[in-house]
């Protein structure tokens, strides 16, 4: 799909992207779909030519990666995507806490009955999944999630989304069969405070589900 495309399928439904807008948004889908992985040198020219675009966006995109921590930039091999140290893994998952859980309460009070449909029919998905991968499980669990924070504010949804792209579905929790219970445990507690339009227990359970979620990773 070209830029021109994917710049008027956006102006049907919101503001146009920016070409670094953009960049930038591509970028992090390739990331967190581990179509770009850790330490992957992500050269201009190559990155312009994938996305039909010239070097200036693909340079600011790159410079607003690097400001947020998604890359790093070392001599001799350019820009890379950070390898995520165990601090880091969890000082991510301290800021997703603070930021979903705010996401989840935004979306208890503004969303509508059509939009609490949606968040139910995905999250019924997740519950009657069975065979596949733990990456398949690891997709719908990010279309659950940010089918709830679109529901509530575009502008946290994205920093949430900055955040989700650290951490690509094949490095997933989902994986493990006890944690994957678990953690589908949380969404029926996150569902049930959504559907009593309890925006004070959605937020609450939203950050406990978050930071059961690190716990379990550490224990993988």
């Amino acid at each position: 799909m070209t830029e021109t495309n994917v710049t008027q399928e956006q102006a049907l439904t919101g503001p146009p992207l920016s070409k670094t807008e953009y960049v930038l948004k591509r970028l992090r889908e390739d990331i967190a779909s581990g179509v770009v992985v850790p330490g992957t040198s992500l050269r201009q020219s190559e990155i312009a030519a994938r996305y039909g675009v010239s070097a200036t966006p693909v340079r600011e995109a790159l410079r607003l990666l690097e400001a947020g921590g998604t890359i790093s930039y070392a001599p001799h091999r350019g820009a890379t995507v950070r390898e995520l140290s165990p601090q880091r893994v969890q000082d991510v998952y301290l800021l997703r806490a603070e930021i979903e859980a705010l996401a989840t309460a935004v979306a208890c009070e503004r969303m509508t009955d059509e939009q609490f449909s949606r968040i139910e029919a995905v999250h019924e998905e997740i519950r009657g999944y069975r065979g596949g991968s733990g990456e398949d499980l690891a997709v719908l669990n990010r279309r659950l999630h940010f089918t709830i924070y679109h529901a509530g504010s575009e502008l946290i949804a994205s920093h949430a989304s900055s955040l989700w792209s650290l951490f690509p579905p094949r490095v997933t929790i989902w994986a493990d069969p006890d944690a994957a219970q678990a953690l589908a445990a949380d969404h029926d507690e996150i569902i049930a405070a959504l559907r009593d339009r309890d925006a004070k227990r959605a937020q609450d359970r939203a950050r406990d589900h978050v930071l059961h979620a690190a716990k379990l990773r550490e224990h993988l």
